[in-house]
């Protein structure tokens, strides 16, 4: 861990753009009117940690990153359906720096926008379909893969082989862990009783 927080220190120009994009999210929650009780943080906390928890049991992982867990978005959707797309944003923001924080790889500020809190963030993008549960998934993944994709060819095109666009390439590595990993937050909506474990959580004030 020690060397994980170097490896962030030695960029602060990255924490600045962090802070940056964390002060808008906050700003624009705020200004929304939407505040989150003590007992919806509690939650959103817990919330966080499952997803946190469940992204260390991977089915497999990418050589050059990605993997395919046991469904750790489906506890940031959650956070999205119960307390609108502003919390799940936020959700992801959070979880994105945890993951920075676990496995840093840093090649410049922007790039870590786009490898880090911007696709966790679109799991928030749920909240917009709160009553079509498979289909919020759907978005918040294409938000993901999208983020992925332009990090992808931006930062990694080095990585494609010679006789492959880094455009199609990214498309194909990025598709490969994203696409199962959807398939199994599909599992489990229609394995477990998301509906009653929402109603159970603290009702939102929306």
């Amino acid at each position: 861990m020690s060397d994980n927080l170097a490896t962030i220190l030695a960029a602060p120009s990255s924490l600045v753009v962090l802070a940056i994009v964390l002060t808008g999210l906050i700003s624009l929650l705020l200004r929304s009117g939407r505040h989150l009780t003590i007992s919806e943080l509690t939650t959103t906390a817990m919330l966080i940690a499952l997803a946190a928890v469940l992204g260390y049991f991977r089915i497999f992982h990418m050589p050059q990153g990605g993997s395919v867990t046991l469904g750790s978005m489906l506890p940031l959707l959650m956070i999205a359906w119960r307390f609108g797309a502003g919390a799940g944003a936020l959700a992801g923001f959070i979880y994105g720096l945890i993951s920075l924080l676990e496995d840093p790889f840093i090649v410049q500020p922007v790039q870590v926008l786009f490898d880090y809190p911007l696709p966790f963030m679109a799991m928030g993008l749920a909240g917009l379909l709160p009553g079509h549960r498979c289909a919020g998934a759907a978005l918040a993944f294409c938000g993901r893969f999208l983020c992925h994709v332009i990090s992808g060819v931006a930062f990694f095109a080095s990585y494609a082989p010679a006789s492959m666009s880094p455009l199609w390439y990214s498309l194909t590595f990025n598709a490969s862990y994203l696409v199962p990993e959807l398939a199994i937050c599909f599992l489990l909506l229609w394995l477990l009783p998301v509906t009653r474990l929402l109603d159970a959580m603290t009702p939102s004030r929306r």
